[in-house]
């Protein structure tokens, strides 16, 4: 969507602030020993409270609230029994439909004890996010931002994950233009002021190719490799965008 009125200010304000309080809320949670689904309840029980629901439950029908992927589950993981353990690389994808409008965020979070190279992943994930985050203004092709993702990802000496993107966002989870981590030859569309869309680098250690696990939902590494996301939803305008997702929007 584009942003119109002071209305549509105000409701992608309120879905965004819902999302950042409960990618805090689980940040914080997340310890050795506390499950997938654990944290899924914490989130459920957020939204609830302020009036909001799971926008992916919502669309396409996903089984849980939030998505929790560890290791090298990329996205789309869904919460259940599975135990948070030291050095775990945790992605936390939070979606939020709240009175019409949906806003988009993620976080990796590495548990203590971290390795270097869980670290500098993570680190790199938000990075890379930045310097997409950078080149997108009206004006500008969608384009430009995969191509300042790519670049960054592999000065890290990392990897981006083929087929994986940002999206456009704002009345439903996935809207035009599709926001590639990559230069994209077949994506030929500029950026246009008060546009709501995300950015969000996915990156891997080794492959850059996902499989699909059995569950139908849960994208992981082809080789077994740690994986990282981050992302945030954005308006676009002739200058540095604004991030509604992130603490000062």
């Amino acid at each position: 969507m584009s942003i119109e009125t002071p209305a549509d200010w105000n409701g992608l304000r309120a879905a965004s602030t819902v999302a950042r309080m409960t990618l805090d809320l689980l940040e914080h949670d997340v310890w050795p020993g506390v499950t997938t689904g654990e944290l899924d309840s914490m989130a459920a029980q957020l939204l609830v409270a302020h009036g909001a629901r799971s926008a992916p439950a919502i669309a396409y029908g996903f089984p849980r609230t939030v998505l929790i992927s560890v290791n090298d589950g990329i996205v789309h993981g869904i919460p259940g029994p599975r135990r948070i353990a030291p050095g775990d690389v945790v992605k936390l994808d939070v979606t939020v439909a709240k009175d019409g409008y949906v806003a988009d965020a993620a976080r990796s979070v590495v548990v203590a004890p971290p390795s270097t190279t869980a670290r500098r992943l993570v680190a790199c994930a938000e990075s890379a996010f930045r310097a997409g985050a950078a080149v997108a203004r009206a004006g500008v092709r969608v384009n430009e931002i995969g191509r300042a993702v790519e670049r960054e990802v592999r000065q890290w000496g990392f990897t981006v994950v083929e087929g994986l993107a940002g999206h456009g966002v704002g009345r439903s989870i996935h809207e035009p233009p599709c926001v590639p981590n990559q230069w994209d030859r077949h994506q030929k569309d500029v950026l246009t002021e008060g546009l709501v869309l995300t950015i969000e680098p996915m990156i891997s250690v080794g492959s850059s190719r996902p499989v699909q696990d059995a569950d139908g939902w849960t994208l992981r590494t082809r080789d077994g490799s740690l994986a990282a996301h981050y992302e945030h939803t954005l308006v676009i305008t002739h200058g540095h965008p604004v991030v509604l997702t992130a603490a000062a929007a």
